[in-house]
């Protein structure tokens, strides 16, 4: 691969709200920004225009304190912007919580992103008379306008393409990544949105428009919405929306048709969003399969994702880019993709690979997955293998994000909004994804039989009814649950296609239970881990029926001798546990190659369940975001 440097692209995990209509701001804000909440923040903040100048109402933690504070002081006007900000320079507090304001109170700005240069920024505009009042980034771009628009003394209507124009030569100093919008008093009927290296969507409405950072912030309003593409910008009115591109020349831009309401991303009865996703599994699994498996070798995989089986079989190999949960399904994906399509397959965390000079011969394919489909370390990752001159197929369940418009291919997996912090459906999703993946590569590379990848298909096509099964499991779960829901540490084991499980499901009890938990493969216990096991360590081990299962017994037997407290995973009949383990949870049998998918229910019940119990906010962990978009 060539030598070309990685580039910087550091996005929000940040929620971003704006609205221009009829109807009274405020509650379109606040109720947007509770969509939103999943991406994490630390405060949250409001600028309505009202009579002729910008109002501001700030406060520090959850959105339930600023809603409070416009109890007490209400502002009402029309058009208005709204953020959830999640503290990178400056800590959380309410002086560095957006919208920020130029010196005369008149420009208001909110922002994802980072301004990588604003320190000379800052430096130049105090010298220039600016006083500023956050350590943020964010608030050299208000004062940026205000430099722009000084003098001004046009039209009302004038003013509108002022501020325009003010926003797009700002921007032309600004170095980093912006989702941004602007409110100026003078301009009192629009909103100037811009967008390079972070999300931000434009919703359509009647005689009314939105702008938001991800979709579910708009569903209660509008399916129709616009992605804005990097050095976009819009202008919204209530009555119409305007796009420009960077030098401000007019854009046509056709908005598309979202097919999931804003029902689809309430709770429906659970107490977490998290348990009602996991239970959604089923569902996401049909819909990840559905119209994508046969015929088989009939350009199916062409069809649904745009990559034909030519590709396939002329591979060199593949090169598999994500982090966190998204990196453990892409080691299933290695399994899956060396034994089933004969094809080298290496698996990297993308904030690595975009740091390093690796080395891909051509034709190498690389799949970046990532649940979001924002995530920013993947996403700089995909543009460096496209600028090596690699083609790039996404796998995420986003529609619409900027991962999948990158990219030269696009898996959808259909999951439906996943709001929980810890991913669960989406990762069963990714999962099936590389399953559907992998059997159309065998089939194009002659590595499988046809009477192979039909068993396989049969397979894949009874999971929901199997994951239905695993689901049932969900009492027995919680009294192991209340048996260990107060140990320190976790130790999770696994062999082949079930080591990434063993990591998946040690990340999901120390995402959202702050429990101490670690994956390793069962034969490197002897290797280190079993120093660690004593009468109060748990050790989940993940013993289903595999080729490697009489080896893995004998890596629970290490760990049963020098006490753990052992909580095992076993095929339905499996008798050689029996007596051996503290609990016992028995999955219906499945081919191996599906068994991640099967056996990842357990461990993600068990990890909501200690969660649950030491009262821990299970949506929203600490120190945690939906889409890890800053790097």
């Amino acid at each position: 691969m060539g030598t070309a440097a990685p580039r910087a692209y550091n996005p929000p995990m940040c929620g971003i709200v704006g609205y221009a209509g009829p109807r009274q701001a405020v509650p379109i804000l606040l109720d947007g920004l509770k969509r939103l909440e999943y991406r994490g923040y630390d405060s949250a903040g409001v600028a309505v225009f009202s009579n002729g100048s910008i109002g501001v109402s700030r406060s520090v933690g959850k959105l339930a304190n600023l809603g409070a504070l416009l109890n007490r002081a209400p502002l009402e006007g029309f058009i208005g912007l709204g953020h959830t900000r999640w503290a990178t320079h400056g800590g959380p507090s309410e002086v560095n919580a957006h919208p920020h304001l130029d010196c005369e109170g008149s420009v208001a700005v909110i922002h994802n992103g980072i301004i990588e240069n604003y320190l000379p920024l800052k430096h130049a505009l105090a010298e220039a008379g600016h006083d500023f009042t956050s350590a943020t980034d964010t608030e050299v771009l208000p004062h940026l306008i205000e430099e722009e628009l000084r003098g001004f003394t046009g039209s009302e209507a004038a003013a509108e393409r002022a501020l325009s124009d003010a926003v797009r030569a700002i921007l032309k100093k600004v170095r980093g990544a912006y989702a941004l919008a602007a409110l100026w008093s003078r301009a009192p009927g629009v909103i100037v949105a811009a967008k390079k290296d972070s999300p931000l969507v434009v919703g359509l409405g009647e005689a009314e428009n939105f702008i938001a950072s991800d979709v579910p912030a708009l569903l209660k309003h509008t399916r129709k919405v616009v992605y804005l593409e990097d050095g976009e910008f819009a202008v919204l009115r209530g009555d119409r929306c305007e796009f420009l591109d960077a030098e401000g020349l007019p854009l046509a831009k056709l908005p598309a048709d979202i097919n999931w309401d804003s029902a689809a991303a309430e709770k429906d009865g659970h107490r977490h969003f998290m348990i009602k996703e996991i239970h959604e599994q089923p569902r996401s699994v049909r819909n990840t399969l559905r119209g994508r498996l046969l015929p088989l070798g009939d350009g199916v995989l062409k069809r649904e994702t745009g990559l034909a089986a030519e590709s396939l079989r002329s591979a060199a190999g593949v090169h598999i880019l994500a982090c966190g949960t998204s990196w453990h399904a892409g080691i299933v994906g290695k399994y899956l993709l060396e034994r089933h399509a004969g094809l080298a397959t290496q698996v990297e965390t993308a904030s690595e690979f975009r740091y390093r000079r690796p080395v891909l011969p051509p034709g190498t394919l690389v799949v970046a997955i990532s649940q979001s489909g924002e995530t920013a370390d993947t996403l700089a990752a995909v543009r460096l293998a496209q600028d090596a001159g690699l083609e790039v197929l996404s796998i995420g369940n986003t529609v619409g994000a900027a991962i999948p418009r990158q990219a030269d291919y696009s898996f959808h997996t259909c999951c439906g909004p996943e709001c929980g912090v810890a991913s669960t459906k989406a990762f069963i999703g990714q999962l099936t994804a590389l399953n559907v993946l992998t059997l159309h590569a065998g089939v194009a590379r002659a590595s499988i039989s046809e009477a192979e990848a039909l068993s396989w298909t049969e397979g894949l096509q009874s999971l929901p009814e199997l994951i239905e099964e695993s689901l049932r499991l969900e009492p027995q779960v919680r009294v192991i649950a209340e048996a260990h829901h107060k140990a320190e540490h976790f130790l999770y084991i696994g062999r082949g296609v079930n080591y990434p499980t063993a990591l998946e499901g040690a990340l999901k009890l120390k995402e959202i239970s702050y429990i101490h938990a670690e994956g390793f493969p069962a034969g490197e216990m002897k290797h280190g881990p079993l120093a660690l096991i004593d009468p109060s360590m748990p050790v989940v081990a993940i013993a289903t029926e595999s080729e490697t299962l009489e080896k893995t017994l004998s890596n629970i037997e290490e760990a049963r001798s020098r006490g753990a407290r052992l909580i095992a995973l076993c095929t339905r009949g499996e008798k050689r546990l029996s007596g051996r383990a503290e609990h016992l949870l028995e999955l219906p049998p499945v081919d191996e190659r599906l068994s991640p998918i099967l056996n990842i229910v357990p461990l993600q019940l068990l990890a909501y369940h200690i969660a649950d119990l030491r009262g821990c906010d299970i949506d929203q962990p600490r120190n945690l975001a939906k889409s890890v978009t800053v790097e």
